[in-house]
């Protein structure tokens, strides 16, 4: 079997086990991209933000459908935190944890948030809503401490504020 005719198969099993919709964006990447190298972070999210996190089975399906090597895609993978190797909880909170926020009170917030919610850094609260991540910077050190709750902003919290917070995304509908 020539090269040419085993890379369209490697690509059409990895297709497989994309969904279609995650094909088209990750081919729409493509054209955006002189190197398919460039394409695989994107991928990623593309996958992730359609099925929630990143599965191994998942990030081999990319990697052979892009052509990469998979030790490449998965160092990818693990040096961006944003990209998730396991399930996380239905509203992801990003702490942020810059010097900022640390002055103005980010590590007792923290501590607040693990105890309402039982959790700590890199863990999901026991009814699957929220999963508690550590961040360097979240951009707006003029509003510390901040979180992130989704795609939410959530400026001058305090511990007070954080019962309201939570409340909005409690089995909020996807």
């Amino acid at each position: 079997m020539n090269s040419s005719r085993e890379q369209l198969i490697a690509s059409t099993a990895a297709a497989n086990h994309l969904l279609e919709a995650e094909i088209a964006e990750i081919e729409h990447e493509r054209t955006l991209y002189p190197d398919t190298r460039a394409v695989g972070l994107e991928a990623l999210k593309i996958v992730q933000k359609h099925r929630g996190w990143v599965s191994d089975e998942s990030l081999l399906a990319v990697a052979e459908y892009l052509g990469l090597p998979v030790a490449e895609l998965e160092g990818v993978a693990t040096f961006f935190n944003l990209i998730y190797r396991r399930p996380v909880g239905r509203n992801v909170i990003l702490h942020c944890n810059s010097v900022s926020c640390w002055i103005m009170g980010c590590e007792q917030l923290k501590e607040r948030i693990s105890a309402e919610l039982g959790i700590d850094f890199g863990e999901t609260s026991e009814d699957g809503e929220f999963t508690l991540i550590p961040v360097p910077c979240l951009g707006d050190c003029d509003r510390a401490p901040v979180l992130m709750v989704g795609a939410d902003q959530h400026r001058n919290v305090s511990a007070e504020s954080l019962g309201e917070i939570f409340a909005r995304y409690r089995n909020r509908q996807a």
